[in-house]
């Protein structure tokens, strides 16, 4: 990663994303120290906010802390190890543990590079600062949150942001095009990135629930007769599957402009391209089965299991130095079967 990490931090980093590392380690060498250096200041900001232990003012600190030592704005590290030590993912403790030599990193870089990073990262703990705050009430009862208007908000500060990031380095040190299609390609970047925390969104709603949080809108819910507590009765998804369908659509359709991103990186940059094909054919296989199933059972958790990433890693190494095969493979409704 530009030299910048020894094997026990990219340790860590597949430990805390195995999916999310295998685009990672596909990126061109020029962009992915930068870009896997804001994953894991972005797992070191979530793991700090959805620490199950700690108050909502502890947790609310911490995370402050070290938004303060990112930005540079204190010399004193934050110590975290008593909350590392409360991590069951024993990679996130590690970064915990580590704040300071992962965030130290930051400075072998550009300074356009850093203020980058920094940016990003700031828009991230902003977003996960106000799901602190939202969800700070949140015990025995279900909090949702309001409108559709801050679904997409919370959608663009955690992921909808890195496309953003993610299309600044790919500018700054890979390609570049006229100001017309950059602001096109950007507008499809931040899609991008709203299209992966959409799947995640409607993937996770049990364990989001069994936290006392609900990220599909209480309007929404009242449109279709629901309540937030319905969602924890699988029985009622006859019910909800419109509104659900509904979102997946969305996301659907913030896939489709992912696509179109894809298809804006010159040929040329093959690696770049394929780092982030694997996302996009992942999620959109996630979506296609998240319509089939109902994920209101807990006991039956959709996702997509390793022999079937392995099996799409497989393919687009073969498929993307050739761009009729890397086109196919994005375009082949077969991969992505919808239900009746």
């Amino acid at each position: 990663m530009s030299g910048i990490f020894d094997s026990e931090l990219d340790s860590i980093l597949e430990g805390t994303s195995r999916s999310f590392f295998l685009s990672l380690k596909e990126l061109p060498k020029q962009i992915r120290g930068q870009v896997s250096l804001l994953y894991m200041l972005a797992r070191t900001s979530d793991t700090i906010a959805d620490s199950k232990d700690g108050t909502f003012e502890e947790r609310l600190i911490a995370l402050e802390s070290f938004n303060e030592y990112s930005k540079g704005n204190t010399d004193k590290a934050p110590n975290f190890h008593s909350l590392a030590l409360q991590q069951t993912n024993d990679s996130e403790g590690l970064l915990l543990d580590k704040v300071e030599e992962v965030t130290s990193m930051i400075g072998q870089f550009s300074e356009s590079d850093q203020e980058a990073i920094r940016r990003c990262l700031g828009i991230i703990i902003g977003g996960q600062r106000l799901d602190l705050e939202r969800f700070s009430d949140s015990g025995e009862r279900i909090i949702p949150i309001e409108n559709e208007e801050e679904l997409d908000d919370y959608a663009y500060r955690v992921a909808g942001s890195v496309g953003e990031f993610w299309t600044r380095m790919s500018l700054d040190h890979l390609f570049q095009i006229n100001s017309e299609l950059e602001k096109e390609l950007f507008e499809y970047g931040v899609r991008f990135g709203k299209a992966l925390q959409m799947i995640n969104i409607l993937r996770d709603i049990p364990s989001d629930l069994s936290l006392g949080r609900c990220y599909i809108p209480r309007e929404s819910l009242y449109e279709f007769e629901l309540a937030p507590e319905d969602l924890l009765e699988p029985e009622k998804m006859s019910q909800f599957r419109p509104l659900y369908d509904r979102y997946l659509d969305l996301t659907d359709s913030h896939f489709r402009a992912a696509v179109k991103y894809i298809e804006m990186i010159p040929h040329s940059q093959f690696r770049l391209r394929g780092a982030c094909m694997l996302p996009v054919i992942i999620g959109k296989r996630t979506a296609a089965k998240l319509r089939r199933g109902n994920v209101l059972d807990s006991s039956n958790r959709i996702k997509i299991d390793r022999t079937e990433i392995k099996s799409v890693v497989n393919r687009l190494v073969l498929a993307v130095p050739f761009k009729s095969s890397s086109k196919k493979i994005l375009s082949d409704p077969k991969q992505y079967p919808r239900s009746d």
